[in-house]
């Protein structure tokens, strides 16, 4: 099994580190390193188009771009390895990536161009900042890829699951529970404060806390010890709505047109 690993937090991260190293220690897996030079969170799905990206190489063989951990992974699949992966893996990344965090997040952002090349692929994220346990979740984390390489779901068809684990001891990781998203309140407020020159400067406030952390919610998983697992899918249409939008917007067309023949 060939496996392109990247992550957000950038090379250097104790996350990739870690899960690189137990990744490696599977039999009959080759692991490819290819992520950012330096800290890229909530990056989400960016590419770099207006400047020019550049690739290098680390003493320990991981392979760092000046990037994001978007473009990290399309140039891998683009022009830099000559072969396809398997997997794209993408973590551990160093706090929770539960809720609307995914719409940001450049975990499942890396995760999410390798699945938009046809490749499976995971994000993993660890659900506290700060690196506890890091080798824990990294085992955990390299166990569910070896299964998921040795029992491919998805009958051929690429997927994309996004996976929370506790900061646990490893012997006190709950099993894994396949979950739905949860929800947070809306973001803190904007932290200000003034340049040297006197010019006010804005710092994007801390993430809310859980707003729908109900049973079945990866929220609620994390917190009961479990690791959660959430499927995710890249077509936002929202397909139940469809009908009443497409007769709404008739009617307003319609009213338009007759506005303008007048």
């Amino acid at each position: 099994m060939r496996i392109l690993l990247c992550n957000d937090d950038g090379y250097q991260a104790a996350g990739i580190v870690a899960f690189h190293r137990a990744l490696a220690a599977l039999p009959g897996v080759q692991v490819e390193v290819v992520a950012p030079e330096h800290n890229n969170s909530a990056q989400s799905n960016a590419l770099t188009l207006r400047a020019p990206l550049y690739v290098n190489q680390a003493a320990n063989g991981f392979r760092y771009v000046n990037g994001t951990p978007a473009d990290c992974v399309h140039i891998a699949l683009t022009g830099l390895l000559d072969y396809r992966p398997d997997l794209v893996v993408s973590g551990i990344n160093n706090g929770a990536n539960m809720g609307d965090d995914t719409i940001y997040s450049g975990t499942v952002g890396a995760a999410m161009e390798g699945y938009l090349f046809g490749i499976p692929a995971l994000a993993f994220s660890l659900v506290d900042k700060g690196w506890a346990h890091i080798d824990a979740a990294a085992v955990r984390a390299a166990e569910l890829v070896a299964r998921f390489g040795a029992h491919p779901p998805g009958g051929g068809k690429p997927w994309l699951l996004n996976v929370n684990i506790p900061n646990l001891p490893l012997a006190q990781i709950r099993p894994p529970k396949v979950c739905r998203l949860g929800r947070r309140h809306a973001a803190q407020s904007a932290i200000t404060m003034t340049s040297p020159h006197g010019e006010t400067m804005y710092w994007i406030g801390g993430a809310g806390s859980a707003a729908d952390a109900a049973e079945g919610t990866d929220f609620h998983a994390t917190a009961e010890g479990h690791v959660a697992i959430t499927p995710l899918k890249v077509d936002l249409t929202d397909h139940d709505a469809l009908s009443y939008w497409a007769q709404g917007l008739g009617h307003l067309l319609a009213a338009g047109a007759a506005g303008g023949a007048g």
